[in-house]
């Protein structure tokens, strides 16, 4: 179990009434808490979730609807959609409770000095390596929306700006990535077709492929629902239509593409983990046709070469600079 959620149920009796669980890990713990109900808008979460406690959870950007007593955010690991959730929480629980837990290392007490914009805010628990903070927001802010804390930024590229639309947590938010930049530098060439983006984040590399390749049926796949409207965003900024899908990992993707155009994700949460990546290099061939090719950026540090060849053919090492690399394998 997550160990924040061992931290909640240490205090459980604060929590037998109807709970809104702000970005609920894909754990057991509504099976202790029967009158709890999830917000996730990590898709991986929302399918575990929903495997074992249908209807109990909700998968979005937005707020479920409800009246619920009290909530407690999970929190997220990026500052600026920490900051997005507690204004919105607080906002829908007037002189009702708001909790907050979180991981020590993931900025828990920043966020709990935050509560007292709302309240007198407190410390209720500290243990595996986490802490729990209540408010009774008796100060709650004006309603928000995430439209309000989205970022635009434009891309001067060689066909032309492009309008880039970020909402909170999306991976960098409101700038261009270095592995993104030289991505963007190396996508001639492509087969035509059916043509995915793994990782889409804010619908960069996806909006750049579409206007490049416009007879391609472009698909664009995230893990992550903040992401996804992002992406949906993007392309409408730049009167672009692609199919925009949320989904844990390659296994989401369509099949019989003709090529994956990527800058894979490699963090979950605070911690590292290269398991959605690794699994991208694994099995990116039974998701492509024939003389499908898989292209991507990756850190140069990380050994992907081999892994690729494993799996999927030759490998090409097409570019290289600011520490990233572009690699190119055709199905074979």
């Amino acid at each position: 179990m997550d160990p924040r959620s061992e931290v909640l149920l240490r205090q459980a009796e604060l929590f037998a009434g109807r709970l809104l669980l702000a970005g609920l890990p894909g754990d057991d713990l509504p099976a202790h808490l029967p009158q709890a109900h999830g917000w996730c808008w990590h898709a991986g979460d929302q399918q575990r979730l929903e495997a074992r406690f249908p209807g109990r959870s909700h998968f979005g950007i937005e707020m479920p609807a409800g009246d619920f007593e009290a909530a407690v955010l999970f929190l997220p690991k990026s500052r600026e959609l920490a900051d997005y959730l507690l204004q919105a929480l607080a906002a829908r629980l007037g002189d009702r409770l708001l909790y907050v837990v979180g991981e020590k290392r993931g900025g828990i007490e920043r966020a709990g000095r935050q509560l007292a914009a709302f309240g007198r805010a407190r410390k209720l628990d500290n243990a595996r390596h986490c802490q729990l903070w209540q408010v009774e927001v008796t100060q709650p802010p004006a309603a928000t929306q995430p439209g309000d804390f989205a970022r635009h930024y434009r891309l001067e590229l060689a066909d032309g700006p492009l309008e880039v639309v970020s909402l909170p947590g999306v991976f960098s938010h409101g700038r261009l990535d270095r592995g993104s930049a030289l991505l963007l530098e190396h996508l001639d060439d492509l087969p035509t077709g059916r043509v995915l983006d793994f990782g889409c984040g804010a619908g960069v590399i996806g909006a750049a492929l579409k206007r490049r390749y416009p007879d391609s049926q472009l698909v664009l796949l995230d893990v992550d629902a903040f992401a996804v409207q992002s992406s949906r965003l993007t392309l409408a900024a730049n009167d672009l239509q692609a199919e925009v899908i949320a989904g844990d990992g390659i296994d989401a993707a369509p099949f019989e593409l003709d090529a994956i155009v990527s800058n894979p994700p490699f963090h979950q949460g605070v911690h590292t983990s290269y398991a959605a990546s690794e699994a991208l290099l694994e099995r990116a061939g039974a998701h492509l046709r024939g003389a499908g090719e898989l292209r991507l950026v990756a850190n140069a540090f990380l050994r992907y070469p081999p892994l690729i060849e494993a799996h999927l053919g030759p490998c090409r090492q097409l570019a290289e600079a600011d520490g990233f690399r572009i690699y190119q394998a055709r199905k074979g």
